[in-house]
């Protein structure tokens, strides 16, 4: 019941799933990821060029759902919703001052990179979010040595 009612405000519910795992499915659990990246990287255009404030407990919210989605080994839905927090968050930080939530969206991502790497996907398809990681990142530096590490690790890997 507690569920239900959160479900009417999505940062109770933020709130909640933050104490007491909630059990989700994938698709649920992505729904509920985009929503918190959109939650995250909301700003106001006015805003431009300044220290605006920025929901850091939806980034939070990110990350915990993306480590979810790897334990259930939904990589692919995760490599997709970690290239709409790079296009999403780069996005906000080329608008801010001083770019303040940029460690936050490197948290996020940081929990994709050790799955990636001991996954068994193909390392052409892990290159190639790489790739498009990197073209993503509108301001060049999110999390580009650990895109750059993983890329010369599969390239290694492939090598062999």
């Amino acid at each position: 019941m507690l569920v239900e009612l959160a479900r009417e405000d999505h940062k109770i519910l933020r709130r909640l799933d933050a104490r007491v795992e909630l059990a989700s499915p994938p698709q649920e659990l992505a729904a509920a990821t985009r929503q918190a990246i959109a939650d995250a990287t909301a700003f106001d255009e006015r805003d431009a060029n300044r220290n605006f404030r920025y929901d850091y407990e939806a980034y939070g919210e990110v990350k915990r759902n993306l480590s979810r989605l790897i334990d259930l080994r939904e990589l692919h839905l995760t490599m997709e919703l970690s290239l709409e927090l790079m296009q999403q968050g780069s996005h906000q930080v080329e608008m801010s001052d001083e770019g303040l939530m940029t460690d936050d969206i490197a948290e996020c991502l940081r929990v994709v990179f050790p799955a990636l790497q001991q996954c068994s996907l193909p390392a052409a398809e892990i290159l190639e979010w790489c790739a498009k990681m990197t073209q993503s990142d509108q301001v060049g530096f999110i999390c580009d040595r650990d895109l750059e590490d993983m890329r010369k690790h599969l390239q290694a890997s492939q090598r062999q």
